[in-house]
């Protein structure tokens, strides 16, 4: 009898389980609801909020969302309160006179609003601006006072006396005073063109089809300078793509595009040229002609003829930034940067009151702030310290002040999370936001204010205005409103820290789980990655909570992680990457091991893994290099060979000339190990990240005897949009559902 009571007791459990399993619509209709465009301001609000700086430097205005309303409102900066900017009802009343009697006041479709200085209002309404009276309520249509705009393709100079213009491949420029003009350059013809750019959505339509034209001169501000650059497509070689998806068209369309691969030689060359406007002759320099992604930079300074020129040595080991005096004909070196791997992200900035040049560099392993002097061309470092500067969002050079956000600094803080730091050109330091969240601050024109929207993954949004001497909070905003899937069962994402494969430093992510969550359960996990060295994948605020929670409704536990080689900590960090993008993923099963052994409701025998682009090779990695590990995955829009990309991105991170490195990391040549289910997902005009190696690597697959799926999206580029992302999204929800959880999809669900 007690066998008996067993063997039923196990039969019930297993058919308990197999029905947990199961999908219903109830499943997809949670999902839909957690998908941006339906819970952004619908059902969560005020996640972040925007806020609008009046150009009279008097106040601000924003939104604020609610469940049932919308209401603009204003912060006037001599009393800092927070008041409606209008009366809602009427202007919609007025508005409503205008056109179709749709507008509601709970709902005001309006945009770009100006305070004038009567107190009144500009604004945008379907296309056209009007001025509002605040006390009739009256709309007045404002007359276009930029109806005449200048052509695109011409360019006054500050002064307004010449007018730049390309003719024949040529640089001319043009008398407003005589009308009389006067040809710079002589030597243009096509495909060796002055006064262009090389455009990054430049697809052709053909082989021999013309590229689309552009015209580009930078004048000096004194209008006695005018610079341009040659941009030469004589030995460029071309990428292509076939549209499949025109209706009208019964054979494909070839389109082609110019775009390097690493290591090629036969890409577009771009050389700066300088004209001096008043001999109208050239003035010939020492800069080097570049490939379309290390071409020079210029920013011309106050003294006539003198311009700083900022460019990078192709592998990006080495970055130079010099003063070029063109009345002499001399080039000073200010900064030469170099690293055995990659300089990522160089910035520098120029202030001319005090004659110096602030940049960013990680030349002492982490990214700090330091100052060049211009006339001796001495360097000496502003900050110091083991943390990480993201960016210079403000300077003021009257009071020798730099504002900039830095994450790590804080020793209680997530290394992700960034706070706001004032210093003197002297170093000292000041800390404006100590709120031990995550801050997202935007500065007024003036400097005098910013406002911070401040936040972490668990804990909402609130979005206040400071006063930036002190950092002192002058008024609250907004703040973010999430009662509505919190009475669903929503709980923001659990953050998880590991020690990394190096067995020191400590990584960070985030876990997803469903909102009907039952810790009496076995639960599938997904690895929802993106290792690019460039950026990071954790959710550092809460706009980032919902991120993967569609996914986790129908039963999965989603992970994201930030494991060794990606972006915003110590150079060392970042390093691990370096030519080693094949092991990205180490740190990321170590995490779901680790995972794994803490929660008994994870199934360290059902990990998935989805991505896009530099994610999409991620997955196409993991099932390739962890094919034991991970045994579903979706890759979308993928650069699985990096000989195959575009060239910048892989001679940055795998290094440059191209090596058997390349070979190593290729999920082409790795195709043989496949053991799982892969799906490949790739839009077909896509021209950021062509398909071709999508295509290659299921050619692999074919030869390799290996099954997998393959998806194309015949009208989409890298990003998928309209019915065609929806489409996608379905088909990666159902493929983790079927091949995961290992039960029937629904295809043909109710999408709201």
């Amino acid at each position: 009898m007690k066998q008996i009571i067993i063997v039923l007791a196990t039969l019930m459990l297993l058919s308990t389980s197999s029905k947990a399993q199961n999908v219903t619509q109830e499943d997809y209709t949670r999902a839909i609801s957690f998908l941006y465009d339906n819970y952004n301001n619908k059902t969560v609000f005020n996640l972040q909020t925007k806020v609008n700086w009046f150009k009279d430097s008097s106040g601000i205005w924003f939104v604020d969302y609610g469940k049932n309303n919308k209401t603009y409102k204003t912060v006037n900066f001599k009393n800092y309160k927070v008041v409606d900017l209008f009366n809602h009802e009427k202007l919609a009343i007025a508005l409503n006179k205008l056109g179709d009697d749709t507008v509601k006041s709970i709902d005001l479709p309006i945009s770009n609003i100006e305070i004038l200085k009567d107190g009144n209002l500009d604004l945008s309404f379907k296309g056209k601006t009007y001025t509002l009276d605040l006390k009739t309520y009256d709309l007045q249509l404002k007359e276009d006072k930029h109806q005449q705009r200048n052509s695109e393709f011409e360019s006054k100079s500050p002064d307004g006396r010449w007018i730049a213009y390309s003719e024949n491949y040529n640089l001319f420029v043009k008398s407003t005073e005589t009308n009389n003009s006067y040809q710079l350059s002589f030597d243009g013809k096509k495909d060796y063109e002055y006064a262009t750019y090389y455009g990054w959505g430049d697809v052709m339509e053909g082989e021999n089809a013309e590229r689309p034209k552009h015209f580009s001169v930078n004048w000096s501000k004194d209008s006695k300078w005018i610079a341009a650059n040659i941009v030469d497509f004589r030995n460029a070689e071309k990428m292509y793509l076939l549209d499949h998806s025109i209706d009208t068209l019964y054979k494909s369309k070839l389109l082609s595009y110019y775009r390097g691969s690493p290591g090629d030689t036969a890409m577009i060359q771009v050389k700066p040229v300088f004209f001096n406007i008043e001999t109208k002759n050239q003035v010939h320099t020492n800069l080097p002609t570049g490939t379309h992604i290390n071409a020079v930079s210029v920013r011309w300074i106050n003294d006539s003829g003198n311009l700083l020129s900022n460019y990078s040595e192709r592998g990006y080991q080495k970055e130079f930034l010099t003063l070029v005096d063109l009345n002499n004909k001399t080039e000073t070196a200010l900064i030469e940067e170099s690293s055995k791997t990659n300089i990522d992200n160089f910035w520098f900035k120029n202030l001319e009151k005090n004659q110096k040049i602030i940049f960013l560099s990680e030349r002492s392993g982490w990214r700090q702030l330091y100052m060049v002097d211009v006339a001796t061309q001495v360097t000496k470092p502003i900050t110091l310290g083991n943390y990480y500067i993201n960016s210079v969002v403000h300077v003021d050079e009257d009071t020798e002040e730099i504002y900039f956000l830095a994450s790590g600094k804080d020793s209680n803080s997530n290394p992700y999370h960034q706070k706001l730091y004032k210093t003197s050109f002297k170093g000292d330091l000041t800390l404006l936001t100590p709120e031990n969240t995550h801050h997202i601050v935007d500065f007024s024109e003036d400097g005098k204010y910013f406002t911070d929207n401040y936040s972490t993954v668990n804990i909402p949004t609130k979005t206040v205005l400071r006063d930036s001497k002190n950092g002192k909070i002058l008024a609250e905003l907004t703040h973010a409103n999430i009662d509505d899937v919190i009475s669903k069962g929503w709980q923001s994402p659990e953050v998880l820290d590991v020690i990394a494969k190096d067995g020191k430093t400590t990584i960070y992510g985030a876990i997803w789980k469903p909102t009907n969550f039952d810790a009496g359960k076995s639960y599938p996990i997904i690895d929802a990655t993106y290792t690019g060295p460039h950026t990071q994948q954790f959710p550092k605020s809460f706009d980032r909570s919902f991120s993967n929670q569609s996914l986790a409704e129908f039963g999965f536990i989603v992970v994201s992680v930030d494991g060794l080689g990606t972006s915003g900590r110590s150079k060392e960090f970042h390093d691990y990457s370096y030519k080693n993008m094949e092991n990205n993923l180490e740190d990321h099963v170590l995490a779901i091991k680790h995972l794994a052994e803490k929660y008994s409701w994870i199934n360290i025998d059902k990990v998935g893994i989805f991505g896009h682009s530099a994610g999409g090779y991620d997955t196409g990695r993991g099932m390739l290099g962890f094919p034991d590990f991970y045994k579903v995955g979706v890759a979308s829009s993928a650069d699985h060979d990096f000989r195959m990309e575009k060239a910048w991105w892989p001679e940055m991170y795998q290094g440059w000339p191209v090596d058997d490195t390349y070979e190593k990391v290729s999920n082409i040549t790795n195709a043989k190990n496949l053991k799982g289910k892969l799906l490949l997902v790739h839009g077909g005009i896509d021209e950021n990240v062509n398909p071709s190696a999508t295509f290659k690597l299921a050619e692999a697959l074919v030869n390799a005897d290996k099954a997998f799926d393959l998806l194309i999206l015949p009208s989409q580029r890298h990003g998928y949009q309209g019915k065609a992302q929806n489409y996608f999204i379905k088909k990666r929800w159902n493929y983790f559902i079927e091949h995961l959880l290992e039960t029937t999809p629904i295809w043909d669900i109710i999408w709201e």
